[in-house]
């Protein structure tokens, strides 16, 4: 029950934000997380890697910083 109640507090904070913009938070938050092993973000974001691909091009191409991987294989 605390874990449940964890994630509602952190949700609630995110009420009334387009989806789109809580969407790259988490993204972002994960690869960051992983130290930018793509691989590993999409796996736990619970998305394919060309999803992911596709996402960090967009917000890349919108001047966001994205995490770069600590190793080149990791992309």
């Amino acid at each position: 029950m605390q874990l449940l109640d964890a994630v509602r507090s952190v949700v609630d904070q995110f009420v009334g934000l387009p989806i789109a913009f809580v969407e790259r938070q988490l993204i972002l938050a994960t690869l960051r997380e992983t130290g930018g092993n793509r691989i590993h973000a999409a796996s736990l974001l619970g998305i394919s890697i060309r999803t992911l691909r596709n996402k960090i091009t967009l917000y890349a191409a919108d001047g966001h910083d994205i995490p770069e991987p600590a190793h080149p294989a990791a992309q």
